[in-house]
């Protein structure tokens, strides 16, 4: 019998396990010199909707989206932010940083998803946030993110 591949939600320990890496993340980035001013206005529940993003986009229950949350409104809450490479490669430094402190898994092939999807999405944060950008079509389909080439998770 053929074991089914789980999400990428699943295999990085559910819901509670990307929680818990935006809470501790989110920790780090307020105090983070060139971070901390970008976020220093986001609201409160910032980590848990980013939290609720990430779990439906890696297979999860659709919360965000089921809260009014949609791909279009991800974007647009990055437009005019005037985001760089600099502060996209210490976003990302610090997230996988973070990642591997709070236990999430470390196999190559979670890895290679896990970042995958991060460096799209901040790739397009930075675009999204520069000046004259259009508004996203409000139908844009959230994404959904899986295996990709390896297919599933390594098992040894």
């Amino acid at each position: 019998m053929t074991t089914p591949t789980p999400t990428l939600l699943d295999w990085a320990g559910g819901a509670q396990a990307i929680d818990g890496l935006m809470t501790a993340f989110y920790a780090k980035v307020h105090k983070h010199p060139e971070l901390g001013p970008i976020f220093q206005h986001a609201p409160t529940d910032h980590p848990g909707q980013v939290s609720r993003f990430i779990t439906e986009v890696f297979g999860g229950s659709a919360q965000y989206t089921s809260s009014g949350g949609s791909h279009a409104g991800m974007i647009n809450h990055h437009m005019g932010r005037h985001l760089n490479e600099t502060l996209r490669q210490c976003w990302m430094k610090l997230l996988l940083e973070t990642a591997d402190e709070v236990g999430l898994p470390t196999d190559p092939e979670f890895r290679s998803a896990f970042v995958a999807y991060l460096e799209w999405g901040t790739r397009l944060a930075v675009i999204n946030s520069q000046p004259d950008t259009s508004e996203p079509d409000p139908k844009l389909p959230m994404p959904s993110w899986g295996w990709g080439v390896p297919g599933g998770p390594y098992r040894g």
